[in-house]
């Protein structure tokens, strides 16, 4: 063989060599990398493909009225699951199964059948059942315990509290406005497999166990609640009305005892649409319904206030002084504002009359000729200052704001209707609000519910807070308007408001619905008492009642039965919130 041919050879036998020294050389460093650099990367995941992961619930922490009682709680329920590669008697399991959880075999056999790691059965299984179902000691089914949140007392403040869904999680009401507080953190199993998926017995169960959530202590009162609530039903069925709502507030620091809304849903019910209702059609149908149904009306709906409006009126009137309580008017029963006859009330006439007496006597003519008085700049101004152009800021979820005309497009006819309350609407929960601040000496509270946050240990880890603005009208304004609402109630348009033994200051309203005409009307009174000292402050609104419709009427006597029963309990009530 040439000498050529030779050398070249052995130069590629070096190149080889080198290449091969080269390779194996990345090799053991790809190896080295591997089994030192990434050896925490691929044993998590060596891990995770032997591991098997169940969630566990948390407890969702309670809401807690005024007194201490619960108002939202947990039951024990039970998730049941299966694991494919672990069931060694997929028949019995199927048999077992569709009989205990009243089930078809076909339904649980397709998901006995599936090859999954883990395949759940069904949730929210009574905490009977499932102890049944884990005695039958069946390989591949787990029974793992879970809540379910649960209502005592079914269908009370049901548009308050709200409910939650199949992940429990809030979806309307205070359940979902505290969801962070109320929630907690889930816990987990971890059991370990070997390659066929059949649980390592030697390794045992790897808990990481769960956070329950904290409790919400809320201000709304059961008892109260549950007299006003009986009050509106009653209202509903003798009146023939659609709704009837009723609010209960503590004037000085905005804490509401009371939000009622008739017709409620059942809580532990929340899908099921109320008895008699027209069965939807579609999909769409049944949520728009089931949408109306949870609606709360005291803050999602607005309303033509009617005559309760004129206590901003008058407020604001007093307050610019461009009224004083012994100024004089005339009522002959109607006023002319430009071209437009407005009639009062009352067809005939007040005739001569004092301001208080016009408040009394509710009489329109004397408020257009405040408002007048004021004029829409002014006025305007005190929407504003009165906190009316904004929402409330009340801890539920929804709430709608004031659908008031923007300013240049106040004319004259439209302040006139303004001044006493046509025209414009506002939420229940916006009026009770801003007659608190005119009532209880000037300062603009938060309407709330939300009091307290407790833990399971029953210590208090966060105190709630709300934002208040003082000065709204003067200590002198608001000791008039004490005095005006109180005679409203002892000799004027309220007197079915009153209550005895106590003072009770108020006003009632009667408003037509639009369109005019249409023969509905919403009638209203609101209440307060002390009198001199307001610490409790009631709005019932009964929503187009059948014959007779004035507010002084049928909404006065229920203010004035509510108050009868809960005067002297709040009295005597030390609340622990």
């Amino acid at each position: 063989m040439p000498i050529k041919n030779k050398t070249y050879i052995r130069k590629k036998i070096v190149i080889t060599f080198f290449l091969f020294i080269a390779v194996f050389l990345v090799l053991i460093g790809r190896l080295a990398y591997l089994m030192i650099g990434r050896s925490e990367y691929y044993m998590e995941a060596a891990k995770e493909l032997h591991e098997r992961e169940r969630s566990i619930k948390a407890a969702r922490g309670r809401i807690v009225d005024a007194t201490g009682a619960i108002l939202a709680d947990n039951r024990t329920v039970c998730t049941i699951s299966v694991i494919h590669s672990q069931i060694t008697n997929p028949q019995e399991v199927t048999r077992v199964l569709a009989r205990e959880l009243g089930m078809t075999e076909e339904e649980v056999r397709a998901r006995v059948e599936k090859y999954t790691a883990i395949e759940r059965i069904k949730s929210n299984v009574d905490k009977a059942t499932g102890d049944r179902i884990r005695s039958y000691d069946l390989d591949g089914v787990k029974v793992d315990e879970d809540y379910k949140r649960y209502y005592p007392y079914d269908t009370l403040a049901s548009k308050v509290l709200g409910f939650t869904g199949g992940d429990n999680q809030g979806i309307i009401g205070l359940e979902v406005i505290y969801e962070e507080y109320l929630k907690g953190k889930e816990g987990r199993i971890l059991t370990v497999t070997d390659a066929r998926g059949m649980e390592i017995e030697e390794a045992g169960e790897n808990r990481i166990e769960p956070l329950n959530g904290n409790d919400v202590h809320v201000s709304l009162d059961i008892n109260i609640q549950s007299y006003a609530t009986q009050l509106a039903l009653q209202a509903m069925e003798t009146k023939e009305a659609d709704s009837v709502s009723i609010l209960v507030m503590n004037p000085k620091n905005g804490k509401i005892l009371a939000m009622v809304n008739v017709p409620e849903f059942n809580l532990n019910q929340p899908y099921t649409l109320p008895e008699g209702s027209i069965t939807p059609t579609t999909q769409e149908e049944k949520q728009n319904a089931l949408n109306q149904m949870w609606r709360n009306s005291c803050i999602n709906d607005t309303y033509e206030p009617g005559s309760t409006f004129k206590i901003i009126t008058a407020a604001a009137g007093l307050e610019e002084k461009v009224v004083s309580l012994t100024d004089r008017f005339s009522c002959p029963g109607y006023i002319m504002v430009e071209d437009r006859k407005i009639r009062c009330h009352k067809v005939g006439g007040h005739g001569g009359e004092d301001f208080v007496q016009g408040t009394m006597n509710s009489c329109n003519p004397v408020f257009i000729t405040v408002g007048m008085r004021l004029g829409v700049d002014r006025y305007y101004e005190y929407f504003k200052r009165f906190g009316l152009m904004n929402k409330t800021g009340v801890d539920l979820p929804g709430e709608a704001g004031t659908i008031m005309h923007k300013k240049e497009n106040i004319k004259a006819v439209e302040l006139a209707t303004i001044s006493f309350g046509q025209s414009f609407q506002i939420t229940p929960v916006q009026l009770a609000t801003t007659v608190s601040s005119i009532i209880n000496g000037g300062t603009r509270v938060t309407p709330h519910f939300g009091v307290k946050v407790v833990n399971s240990e029953g210590e208090t880890i966060k105190t709630l807070e709300y934002p208040m603005e003082e000065n709204i009208v003067s200590e002198e304004t608001s000791e008039k308007m004490r005095y005006m609402l109180e005679q409203v109630v002892e000799n004027g348009s309220g007197i079915n408001g009153y209550v005895e033994g106590y003072r009770v200051g108020g006003k009632t309203a009667t408003s037509q619905t639009l369109p005019r005409g249409s023969g509905r009307y919403i009638s209203s009174f609101l209440g307060f008492a002390p009198a001199d000292d307001p610490q409790v402050l009631a709005i019932a609104i009964i929503n187009n009642p059948q014959g007779v419709y004035y507010g002084g009427q049928i909404a006065a006597p229920i203010v004035r039965q509510l108050f009868e029963n809960i005067l002297p309990y709040l009295e005597r009530m030390t609340y622990n919130t």
